[in-house]
């Protein structure tokens, strides 16, 4: 699909040399068809060196010369870059989007251009096991479509929805998710050395108790309710029934709730570029 077409990357961070991986490892691309810029020349050679691809500092060069344009910068520098390349790109040329927040029209009328879609992975991708939600632009084709899932499932899992809205709140919980699961392990792995556990066995204890279970959950037969795997667990006046009981009456899930729709404002602020509010104050 990609022999004849050039895939470009304007912001090579760790999403985009993710892809670039991905595509790579799965032989979706070859590295003669990928291309990529940034504004940090050290960053560039560094994924050329070992990818193998072409780099530069020009995001025009990689605007011009790519059939599919996959923006990766910081939601906060998107207006700039955008403005940058505006006309430049070939009208057939998709525009990929990975910016977290920013919206289909948004890119579209500051690009000057109608083939968009927008995506939302998160950090598993780096090692294949991510997913990814997207949707697209109401003038983008089949064929279109068809490219970017090719380069998304390179990635890990992904799906599409017909909606946008769909976008912010994939920001929220399977984008922003990962940090969640860390400062629950993390919280976990500290309590264990608390208890008198060396860190390292913590640590390979939480770590495959939480990849286990997820495991567990996965590979069952039919699906089953989180809830009812849990009660499994809980042995009447025992330990996880006490532990349990204390996370209920510390509000745990309604600490995990608030979070998330924190998240979820975050994300539509980003996508209209505001700053937001100072870190730690109510929304």
């Amino acid at each position: 699909m990609f022999e004849q077409k050039k895939i470009g990357f304007i912001g090579p961070g760790v999403m985009a040399e993710a892809i670039i991986a991905g595509l790579l490892r799965e032989g979706v691309a070859a590295a003669e068809s990928m291309l990529a810029s940034g504004p940090r020349a050290e960053r560039c050679e560094e994924l050329s060196q070992h990818y193998g691809i072409f780099t530069t500092t020009d995001n025009t060069t990689v605007a011009k010369q790519s059939d599919v344009l996959v923006l990766s910068v910081k939601p906060q520098r998107l207006e700039k870059v955008l403005e940058g390349i505006r006309g430049l790109m070939k009208p057939t040329s998709l525009v990929l989007s990975i910016v977290a927040g920013a919206q289909i029209a948004k890119i579209s009328n500051l690009l000057g251009h109608k083939l968009i879609i927008r995506s939302m992975p998160n950090t598993p991708a780096q090692i294949g096991e991510g997913i990814t939600v997207w949707t697209a632009a109401p003038l983008v084709e089949d064929e279109h479509k068809e490219m970017a899932r090719k380069i998304l499932s390179a990635l890990g899992e992904e799906i599409y929805v017909e909606e946008e809205h769909y976008l912010d709140m994939a920001t929220t919980l399977s984008g922003t998710g990962p940090a969640y699961v860390f400062l629950f392990m993390e919280a976990m792995i500290d309590a264990g050395v608390h208890l008198g556990f060396p860190r390292r066995i913590a640590e390979k204890l939480v770590t495959h108790t939480v990849s286990g279970s997820v495991d567990y959950y996965l590979n069952r037969d039919q699906p089953v309710h989180l809830a009812r795997l849990r009660n499994q667990v809980t042995s009447p006046g025992g330990t996880s029934a006490e532990a349990i009981y204390y996370l209920e009456k510390a509000g745990f899930r309604t600490a995990i709730s608030r979070a998330i729709w924190a998240a979820y404002v975050r994300s539509q602020e980003l996508g209209q570029g505001g700053l937001g509010h100072p870190p730690g104050q109510d929304t």
